[in-house]
């Protein structure tokens, strides 16, 4: 294990330089509320978020350096500290919240919708609850384990932010790929000129493949890789090559519940889309429960182990030395916070949370907290097992709400706000944690990086409610524009847990399914996925991975095939960020009557093949501008 002492930051623990400044939090804020809104909108469409800190730092680079004239790579540091909070938040939230949506919207439950402050104060308690729990740990996490907990994201960033002299054409990257985005998405979605899904049915096999056209979730599949996108794809391809067959071949005229028809009158109506609507989702949803629960058994020892870790930490206490880059929030700030944090939960009664609940938050919320800053230094945030953390606490919760008396709606809505704080706290816990590692190899105040993780969390939490009412009102959750599979999932295991009536039959099918999955050495949350979601969007994704995977497997140099990978990874985050931002312009322009007056499809009869031949041409020219901003990218830098 390195020693502390042994390591030098890149900026002196001696050397003061602009950090926490007014051009730092406004340009956080604005990545905040931006990268936060996007990852809304493509967590509730894939159940997926990518990580937000390298497009947040090499804007911040651009921004900073080129245009303002200045030169100081921790003011940098904090954009992207702050920036990358919008997007944590966003993924605890559209992962549990959504599901207080769905029970409103459906007519046995009298319930309203969760009003926008309600909404605001669980994102709020959450995130600032997840920044305060990560205080303690840093010194155990970041500063004692450096050189053992390799915190990949946080490192990466750092060398981004390290590459500086490059900082001007990332940025450049960054904004071309959301122009690009901004542009299909507007053609496809608010013009509707092309399809954004093609299908193509199999009908001797009663199945049906194809793909959609959109930049984004082509763009998770190329910053994934080809590994997560090949098993995602490959639990479509059961799903909708296997299951829905075998469906539609041994039901017939049965009626088999949830369904309210006959099965063949089903297939007859809607096709495979219709079998998996009402049948392949619970299987996708038993799946993904059971793919949660096995990600977290088996990270048990390295629970316990980072649990006691976090324990001799808070007993030696942090903040206390003199040198500016091991100075924390003063512990007596942090506890009484989360004290009247806890309190407010209990108190404040837009939150439907009692006492016994707001206990659970702080117990679960520690630990959790403190096994998602442990999880992210060794595999990452993009394999932190946030809805396996939410997955438990929902189950544990519910069944103690339901024990002690809070059954029916009011029990299950407090669950999922239960649920909903504590998902938020380990998302917010491992981004701090990842941004805590850029700053101790920059050399960054750690105080100043966690008031910056504040302030993201409240820029962020402002910002939440009124993204998921736009969604909701132009889309509506569990809606094939916004499926919400996540937070799907989290209401059925609440429904169910609390005695409503659900197919368990195919709950527990989608869980035998995981448990082979995972005795075959398949990671089981991607293909679980993969079975959940469209094999359309799966499709897409695995074009994605495809794209990444040609680049991986060139035989250029290295140090080449570097920089080609994190152009196009570059270029993508960009396109996840335009289509986010325009999905949810045009959310807005669907509320207020002008979606249809921009539908060209519909004005101009544009049949259906020739819309399927524009989608399959447009489908074309994404992938070329992926090409275009990597590997073409990198050869007319060579050629000049």
């Amino acid at each position: 294990m390195e020693n502390k002492n042994q390591f030098k930051p890149y900026i002196p623990a001696e050397k003061v330089t602009p950090e926490l400044t007014f051009t730092s939090i406004f340009m956080g804020i604005i990545l905040a509320v931006v990268f936060g809104a996007a990852n809304a909108y493509l967590g509730l469409r894939v159940g997926m978020t990518v990580s937000a800190s390298i497009p947040a730092a090499v804007i911040a680079m651009g921004v900073i350096r080129i245009l303002m004239r200045r030169n100081s790579i921790l003011e940098s540091n904090i954009v992207q500290t702050i920036g990358s909070a919008g997007e944590s938040l966003a993924a605890g939230a559209i992962f549990t919240l959504p599901a207080l949506f769905l029970w409103a919207a459906e007519d046995k439950w009298d319930i309203d919708k969760p009003g926008i402050i309600e909404i605001t104060l669980i994102a709020l308690i959450g995130g600032l609850l997840g920044v305060f729990f990560m205080v303690p740990l840093r010194n155990a996490l970041i500063v004692k384990e450096h050189g053992v907990l390799p915190y990949p994201e946080g490192t990466a960033c750092a060398e981004v932010l390290l590459a500086g002299e490059e900082g001007g054409a990332n940025a450049t990257t960054v904004f071309a790929g959301m122009g690009f985005a901004a542009i299909f998405k507007f053609i496809i979605d608010g013009l509707k000129l092309v399809a954004g899904e093609i299908t193509f049915a199999i009908k001797g096999l009663k199945g049906a493949i194809g793909t959609q056209i959109y930049p984004a979730v082509l763009s998770v599949g190329y910053i994934c890789g080809a590994r997560i996108s090949s098993f995602m794809f490959a639990g479509g391809v059961l799903s909708w090559m296997v299951i829905i067959p075998m469906i539609v071949l041994f039901g017939g005229d049965t009626t088999l519940y949830p369904g309210t028809t006959t099965i063949s009158e089903m297939y007859a109506a809607g096709g495979a889309s219709a079998i998996w609507s009402s049948y392949i989702r619970y299987i996708g949803a038993g799946a993904l429960a059971a793919g949660g629960i096995i990600s977290l058994i088996k990270s048990l020892p390295l629970i316990i182990k980072t649990f006691g870790g976090a324990m001799k930490s808070m007993k030696a206490g942090s903040g206390n030395s003199n040198l500016r880059t091991e100075k924390d929030l003063n512990m007596k700030i942090v506890i009484g916070a989360i004290v009247v944090l806890t309190l407010l939960v209990w108190l404040i009664p837009a939150i439907p949370v009692s006492l016994l609940g707001a206990v659970i938050i702080v117990v679960f919320g520690f630990f959790f907290a403190t096994v998602s800053s442990r999880m992210v230094g060794l595999v990452g945030s993009s394999n932190n097992p946030v809805s396996g953390m939410a997955i438990a606490t929902l189950l544990i919760s519910t069944l103690i709400l339901k024990f002690t008396g809070a059954d029916g709606i009011e029990g299950m809505c407090s669950a999922i706000a239960i649920g909903s704080i504590i998902c938020i706290v380990s998302a917010i816990a491992g981004d701090t944690s990842q941004d805590l590692k850029t700053g101790f190899i920059l050399g960054s105040t750690p105080k100043k990086q966690q008031i910056g993780e504040v302030i993201g969390v409240i820029a962020s939490a402002l910002a939440i409610g009124g993204t998921l009412y736009l969604l909701d009102s132009a889309y509506g959750f569990g809606s094939d524009e916004i499926a919400a599979p996540q937070a799907t999932l989290m209401k059925l295991i609440v429904e169910g847990v609390m005695g409503g009536r659900l197919p368990w039959n195919l709950v527990f099918i989608g869980a035998v399914i995981a448990v082979v999955v995972e005795i075959i050495r398949i990671p089981v949350l991607p293909f679980a996925i993969g079975i959940y979601l469209p094999v359309q969007l799966n499709a897409c994704i695995m074009v994605g991975g495809l794209i990444r995977l040609a680049m991986d497997k060139s035989k250029k140099p290295e140090e080449e095939k570097k920089e080609i990978t994190n152009n196009g990874i570059l270029f993508c985050s960009g396109m996840i960020a335009g289509e986010g931002l325009v999905g949810i312009l045009l959310a807005i322009l669907a509320i207020f009557g002008v979606a249809d007056v921009l539908n060209l499809s519909k004005a101009l009869g544009i049949p259906t093949i020739v819309m399927n031949i524009g989608g399959l041409v447009l489908f074309g020219i994404i992938i070329l501008t992926v090409l275009k901003f990597s590997i073409f990218k990198k050869r007319a830098k060579n050629d000049e």
